[in-house]
């Protein structure tokens, strides 16, 4: 895809999972590409990978949940390389607990990353692409932004807080397109079941099970994901060279699309996978 040729890609949760396959991919597509994360040695790695295979890039050690930090790695960005054609706002952690057992300080750690760290990262370099007038902002939600299950409800939130967001993102750029030429395209993305670390790093209730419990969903969730880290790389830099408004990811994320649209509030009796603690 020529279409990233020389542009300067930032990625968020680059280290592991989705940010590191689409990382290695932009590189693969001639991009110099920013990997962000907290996890410096997986990082370098990554960075490792892509000098490697003949690309380009750098690493950043960054908090998205720090509001500072992002803005000061976007100024230093825009001051060394011109600013960022492409930020991919991909950072996210989950939680899995009942709302009656819902620690406010968990429920604040996961906005923190998963809402407010698109917030961030989406402020932080928008200015500098108005400033160019082109650039591209994609955020990743979930299917989990698309619809609610048991024990997700911070999760939930999180994510649905992100495709609102987005939308009126997008609606934005849209007005400011016809109003000033500004050319910044912007897409959500919505990843279903996708072969990575998350559920193994994810919180978990206290309770006396709970280490039996995460176990068991790490192995459940193994057996239901569907899509490898380098296929959902590829689909979410098609969608976005074709300037995508939504992103959908893997099988699983279409079929509970179109369930949730036709049964709005009784889509989860058609998804007993999701619930099924068998």
């Amino acid at each position: 895809m020529p279409y990233y040729k020389n542009k300067t890609c930032i990625i968020t949760g680059a280290a592991s999972g989705i940010g590191r396959a689409c990382a290695l991919r932009l590189a693969e597509e001639g991009a110099y590409v920013v990997l962000c994360d907290i996890r410096n040695d997986m990082l370098t790695t990554a960075l490792e990978d892509i000098k490697q295979s003949g690309g380009k890039g750098e690493t950043h050690i960054v908090d998205v949940a720090d509001r500072d930090a992002v803005f000061a790695l976007a100024d230093d960005i825009e001051a060394r390389l011109g600013g960022a054609d492409l930020i991919l706002n991909n950072a996210g952690v989950a939680q899995v607990t009942a709302v009656a057992d819902l620690s406010l300080d968990d429920f604040e750690w996961m906005m923190n990353i998963n809402f407010w760290g698109v917030v961030h990262g989406t402020q932080a370099f928008l200015p500098q692409m108005q400033r160019r007038q082109s650039g591209y902002i994609a955020n990743v939600s979930s299917i989990f932004g698309l619809f609610s299950v048991p024990r997700q409800a911070a999760y939930n939130a999180s994510k649905f807080a992100v495709l609102g967001f987005t939308d009126a993102l997008r609606h934005e750029m849209a007005l400011a397109q016809k109003e000033t030429g500004a050319n910044i395209g912007v897409s959500c993305i919505h990843p279903g079941g996708i072969n990575t670390n998350i559920v193994r790093h994810a919180r978990w209730a206290q309770s006396p099970d709970a280490q039996t419990e995460h176990v068991k969903a790490i192995d459940q969730f193994s057996q239901f994901t569907m899509t490898q880290p380098d296929k959902a790389a590829k689909i979410i830099l098609k969608g976005i060279a074709k300037r995508k408004a939504r992103i959908l990811i893997g099988p699983d994320a279409v079929y509970v699309d179109i369930v949730r649209r036709l049964f709005p509030s009784r889509y989860l009796r058609l998804m007993p996978f999701l619930t099924n603690n068998d």
